[in-house]
Order: C-alpha cells, then structure tokens, then sequence
C-alpha cells in the first residue's frame, strides 16, 4: 500500500528545498504549483477550456497568469469559475501519478494544503517550518520582494502555527543537514514495516 504524504510550509519555510531532498533520495514527487504551471504551457490541457471562458487569459497560445490575477482581482467570481477549469484537471494528474508509481511511498507538494483540503485524501501530512525571524530574512531575500508583498503572501496562508496544529509530522529547516537527516529517518519510518509504522 502507497502512503501519501503530504508536504507543505508557509513561504519562506523550505518546503522547495525539502521536496528535492525526498526526489534525490528516490522518492516520487509531484508538485502541485508545477502541475499548474504545466496545464497553462503551450498545449497544456487548461488552454482550451480557459479560452473558453477567458479569451483575453490566453496569449500565444499559453494561459497568461498575470491577466488571470487582474480580472480576479476585478471579480472575485472569475477565481471560482478558474478552479472549476483547473481542479479536475489538476486532480486528473494527481491520480495519474499514483498510477505511475506504486511505491511505498510518495509526496504530494502542495502550497495551500490544508486551505485546499487536501489533508482529506493524504495519509499524513509533513509540515516544515522555522522561526519567524529566520523565514522573513529568507523570503526579504528574494529578487524583487518589498515588505508589502511578504505580508500579502504571509495573509493568504494559514498560520503556521495552525498548520503545526495540524500536522502529522513537523521539520525544522533551520540547516540543510539538519534538515536533511530528518528527511532521511522520516522516509526510513514511512517506508518501515507495517508494524512498525502503526507504533510510531
């Protein structure tokens, strides 16, 4: 039996640099903001049914993300309208990846986890996290990024102390070895005898 795990964190948490250490320790991975990103590309399965609905989203044949955030922004309607587009779609390849790999375990990469309920079909969730300190230093980094924008991500998400709440299992991704090493016996403890997954 497959155990899904999911993996999420606010911004700024490590959560890119966690889901790599699963893929390079083999474990199959798959990413929800990539499945978007590759459903809106030139021949993607989201182009036609957004032009659908939206003809001025689609340019060159490729879903334009800025032009979907300024009409959401000028109706909230049209975020509702998009997600009837782009759920089945996404969901479609989350089942497909499942198909593809039957191993004991894999990892679903999703941002808005718990906001999305994706908590309802995973077999446990790993959030990773860090001082609020060190996770705005990490973010203000970033090319581009002003205070204003960090809290406006930081508003769209839930706490992260609430996702701590919630989750089945916590890192802290205050190193990459530290980090790395609790990924490593995360995977050892998933991918355990049945028993000995049922104790821990």
């Amino acid at each position: 039996m497959t155990h899904r795990l999911g993996l999420t964190g606010s911004i700024g948490m490590g959560k890119s640099t966690t889901a790599q250490m699963f893929r390079d320790a083999g474990v199959p991975v798959w990413d929800a903001d990539a499945t978007v990103h590759e459903l809106y590309e030139k021949g993607g399965a989201a182009v036609a049914p957004i032009s659908a609905v939206f003809p001025v989203a689609v340019v060159d044949n490729q879903v334009s993300r800025e032009t979907l955030k300024e009409l959401i922004n000028q109706d909230p309607k049209v975020l509702l309208q998009l997600e009837n587009i782009v759920h089945p779609l996404v969901a479609a390849s989350r089942e497909q990846f499942l198909k593809d790999h039957p191993e004991l375990l894999v990892v679903f990469d999703i941002p808005l986890l718990f906001e999305t309920g994706a908590d309802r079909w995973l077999d446990s969730v790993l959030v990773v996290s860090c001082p609020a300190e060190v996770q705005k230093t990490r973010v203000m980094a970033r090319a581009g990024m002003t205070e204003t924008q960090f809290e406006t991500i930081l508003a769209r998400q839930m706490p992260d102390a609430q996702k701590r709440a919630r989750a089945d299992h916590i890192i802290e991704t205050l190193t990459l070895d530290g980090t790395a090493l609790a990924v490593q016996n995360l995977i050892a403890k998933l991918k355990g005898p049945a028993d000995a997954r049922d104790r821990t």
